[in-house]
């Protein structure tokens, strides 16, 4: 299964975003009324410069005091964000996310963000695969061919 394929069934036409220059403060109320765990950070142009997840909040938090909540984005980002394509596939995705211990990638076409896929929906789609091909080998033992 292809990224497209996972990112066109969560049939959202927006990616929530963030600027570096916002507060800690905003983006957590932000996530919290999206319910959502991360969000993309733009630039100016809209370009992709970053990603903060509530775990980067709460990381945040736990070493500074609630007094980071004042800070900018920019201050926690990560700021090497690991990106795919639609054309990638589901298996490669969760493979990098599971390597590089993270749960939120950007989807890219050329420069622009197009959706956000998460660990969940690579799992997801990960265990629709497994069903397909048992099903598939269920009707092949039932019908008698080997």
């Amino acid at each position: 299964m292809k990224v497209r394929q996972i990112s066109e069934r969560k049939a959202i036409n927006d990616v929530a975003s963030t600027t570096a220059n916002a507060t800690l403060s905003h983006v957590a109320t932000k996530l919290g009324a999206l319910k959502i765990g991360c969000l993309v950070v733009l630039d100016a142009q809209g370009g992709l410069c970053g990603i903060l997840s509530e775990r980067d909040i709460v990381r945040a938090v736990g070493e500074q005091g609630s007094g980071c909540l004042d800070q900018p984005v920019s201050s926690v980002m990560t700021r090497n964000v690991m990106t795919c394509t639609p054309d990638d596939s589901a298996a490669s995705i969760l493979e990098r996310m599971s390597a590089g211990r993270f749960r939120h990638m950007p989807v890219m076409e050329g420069d622009t963000v197009i959706s956000l896929v998460s660990i969940g929906d690579m799992v997801k789609a990960k265990i629709e695969e497994l069903e397909q091909d048992n099903e598939a080998m269920e009707t092949m033992i039932r019908s008698g061919v080997a």
